[in-house]
């Protein structure tokens, strides 16, 4: 046994974590029948399909509410007394969506009801995964999957401005398909009608019969367009491995704060993995990305070609008319790059897959805290141990952060506690109080000590082995950091907000002694808050022995199992306000943190400025900074800004009908976004973006009066509003200009603000909060 396959037998051995190794290299499971499911496995390259029996489950709290229940099932009683105590189970899917409605009408409660005395999770696939153990890619690689990508390039007539799938003169002009097998072909409108595209991509995903179609923006364009173009064909989307057609419902996805909108579809036997949808969760941890473009994600993760093709997006149709073999060029790179995307960000999900009850697909649309109730029910389930209901939601208090010093710091480190409520919840035994099994800790305890185990693999590996160890090793990185945010989980059956709020606690005193043990050493803490402390050294940056010494004192005041690292070494720092700082490394590359100063909400050329501003700020060259404040007025003044610089994209949070329901009630303000959106021919939905400039003249129009779509810009009749946007300018150069004429530290007017409380009263004099007037 090789060192990767001693290692991973570990981890697959887990069983707590991982699916059954009795049952692997599963790529897909659909119900294949009313009470069948059928497997498909990749082995040796091909595919084995196999049929099982369905096994399927209700959770019940009494089991006279299946009484009078005609269809076959059997009722399991579950040890313990939790809520429910009762398990109904069926082999056929009719029967158990029988059951459903009997309950429902017996009970008057849906089974997602906070008070329901039964309950089911939706997807009879799910359940059937949960009962068996059977998760996907057990003992596969990554690159072990057959993977395709999938792209369209459409025509726009004459008039309009976006595609429409239901217009006549609108069709697909090209299809672009890749895969992990190196297959590249790209149907061109020019040699083929639509009708024959639509039936040549069937052919070709029958024949190369892909694991997972990946693509950007798959959901809320591309499968779409093709749905609607095939109907109007008569065409049958036939992409299923059974020979069934494309299916599809409404769906929405909630990541973090935003809520997307969409169509979602599903393929007999293969997965769909939208890299759009990838980029959002990407963001939510990051907050880095200026936006979800497959160019911009390409440039930004470094994917681009030297030799990429670009055209203007908005004049595809006039490229297909006058130059085809650039389009399909285009069209060819967008796949490339989709693949190469979904090669950084996907793994991680490909690794989910392995320990969840889930879809491949579906592990990447389903929640983390959601991802461990169905751990934890797994394993309640498989001890036949009854479950509890979810606890009634109460507030936790947040974490500790404080903002000690702003301004530019010099010499700065950057001390992180690891992951410090996992940590605490292990040192402390903070554990769910229903979890009478004691999984919860268990399974924290082995997913830090596999994701050690991991990080040292993915050291000392190479190739495909290595990318593995490293995808895993920050699966059970996020995985680690949800068991926190699970205690507050208002749907989690064994959800514990005591403990959610006796972890912050600790988290907050334990941060506050680190910072007291810092500054009684000599140490001036600037910032404080859940991801560490940042503080200005008293000894040399390259002085490693000083900054070991001080760390190991500090660490001797914590409990026991809370382990602390330097991982961060900054020449400078400007500290703007809580969460927004930038940092400058040693190889002279800056780093910027915090909505408030890299918020989308703000126009590139505001973005542009602030960073030449920082970079002066950090290098000591402050007495520059006028300078280059006149500079971008007068390139304003001068028309010098492309349109790119100066339009603003958002995204639409809710559906324009929604927003005009919310405005006519007075529930929020007029936008600038949602106003064009009403007027625009296209329909928008909740998840698109809109771009969008300012015209008129003078700085105090309002830009929801004069907002123009930024597609309609013309450079050389150039109508932008110079003196609005000098405006804009003029109030950022003000609201840095206190740091440009003052040199080092100073205390903020409000320095402590514990998270949870508004954030926007702390340090109003520099807020960059966007004007909610629609200014």
């Amino acid at each position: 046994m090789n060192r990767y396959e001693s290692i991973s037998s570990q981890f697959y051995g887990n069983r707590l974590l991982f699916g059954d190794p009795a049952s692997p290299r599963v790529v897909a499971a659909e119900l294949a029948a009313s009470g069948e499911a059928e497997i498909f496995r990749r082995v040796d390259g091909a595919i084995v399909r196999e049929r099982q029996p369905l096994r399927l489950f209700i959770l019940i709290a009494d089991r006279d509410l299946m009484r009078g229940f005609p269809g076959a099932h059997t009722i399991i009683e579950l040890a313990g007394d939790f809520h429910f105590r009762w398990m109904a189970t069926f082999d056929d899917a009719a029967m158990l969506d029988a059951a459903r409605r009997h309950l429902r009408d017996r009970s008057g409660r849906a089974g997602g009801a906070p008070d329901a005395p039964w309950f089911a999770p939706s997807d009879p696939i799910e359940q059937h995964l949960m009962l068996t153990g059977t998760t996907f890619f057990i003992g596969m690689r990554f690159d072990e999957l057959r993977r395709m990508q999938l792209d369209i390039e459409t025509f726009i007539s004459p008039g309009f401005e976006f595609p429409s799938a239901a217009r006549e003169g609108d069709r697909i002009i090209a299809i672009a398909l890749s895969d992990s097998d190196g297959f590249e072909r790209v149907l061109s409108g020019v040699a083929m009608d639509e009708r024959a595209m639509l039936a040549e991509l069937v052919r070709i995903i029958a024949a190369r019969d892909p694991d997972v179609i990946e693509g950007h923006n798959l959901f809320r364009f591309d499968l779409e367009y093709l749905e609607q173009r095939a109907r109007r064909h008569q065409v049958k989307l036939a992409l299923g491995r059974d020979g069934s057609a494309l299916r599809a419902r409404a769906s929405r996805l909630q990541i973090a704060e935003r809520s997307i909108a969409f169509r979602r579809y599903d393929i007999y036997g293969r997965s769909i993995i939208d890299t759009w949808i990838l980029a959002q969760h990407y963001d939510i941890a990051s907050r880095e990305l200026e936006g979800f473009g497959l160019k911009q994600l390409a440039i930004h993760f470094g994917l681009a070609r030297p030799d990429r093709v670009y055209l203007d997006a908005a004049r595809v149709s006039e490229h297909f008319a006058e130059r085809p073999d650039d389009l399909l060029a285009y069209a060819l790179d967008d796949v490339r790059e989709a693949g190469a995307l979904a090669a950084v960000l996907s793994p991680s999900y490909f690794m989910q897959a392995q320990i969840f009850p889930y879809s491949y697909q579906n592990a990447v649309l389903r929640g983390n805290a959601t991802k461990i109730d169905a751990l934890l029910m797994r394993a309640y389930l498989a001890a036949r141990h009854s479950v509890p209901a979810p606890a009634a939601p109460s507030e936790v208090a947040g974490g500790y952060t404080a903002m000690l010093q702003c301004g530019v710091a010099r010499n700065v480190l950057h001390c992180d506690v690891t992951s410090l409520y996992p940590s605490l919840m292990i040192a402390e035994q903070h554990a769910p109080a229903a979890d009478r099994l004691g999984v919860f800790l268990r399974m924290l305890e082995d997913l830090r000590s596999f994701r050690v185990q991991a990080k040292a693999a993915a050291r000392e590996l190479e190739g495909a082995a290595r990318r593995n160890f490293e995808a895993l090793q920050q699966t059970f990185k996020i995985l680690i950091n949800s068991f926190y945010g699970y205690l507050g989980f208002a749907l989690g059956h064994f959800n514990d907000f005591a403990q959610a709020n006796a972890v912050t606690q600790s988290g907050r005193e334990l941060i506050q002694r680190a910072v007291g043990e810092l500054t009684a050493r000599g140490a001036q803490v600037i910032e404080v808050d859940t991801d560490g402390i940042y503080f200005v050294a008293p000894f040399a940056l390259a002085d490693e022995a000083a900054a070991q010494r001080l760390l190991d004192a500090v660490a001797a005041t914590m409990p026991a199992g809370i382990r602390l690292e330097i991982d961060g070494r900054y020449p400078a720092m400007f500290s703007y306000k809580m969460k927004n700082y930038v940092l400058l490394d040693d190889r002279g590359e800056m780093t910027i943190r915090g909505s408030g100063l890299k918020s989308r909400g703000l126009e590139r050329f505001q973005r542009g400025f602030m960073r030449d501003l920082f970079r002066l700020l950090l290098e000591d060259r402050r007495g520059a900074i006028a300078e280059l404040y006149e500079s971008y007025r007068a390139r304003l003044e001068r028309h010098q800004l492309g349109i790119g610089e100066l339009m603003k994209t958002e995204t639409l949070q809710d559906s324009p009908d929604l927003y005009r329901d919310k405005l006519g009630g007075k529930r929020r303000n007029v936008s600038a976004a949602y106003e064009l959106a009403l007027k625009a021919a296209r329909p928008y939905q909740s998840g698109d973006q809109i771009s969008y400039y300012v015209t008129g003249y003078g700085k105090n129009v309002k830009a929801s009066d004069a907002a123009k779509m930024a597609a309609e810009y013309d450079p050389q009749k150039p109508d932008e509003n110079v003196p609005y946007y000098q405006a804009k300018l003029a109030d950022l150069y003000e609201k840095f200009r206190p740091f440009a004429e003052r040199e080092g530290l100073f205390a903020p007017e409000l320095s402590i603000v514990a998270a949870g409380a508004d954030a926007t009263a702390q340090f109003e004099m520099f807020d960059l909060a966007p004007d909610k007037s629609g200014k």
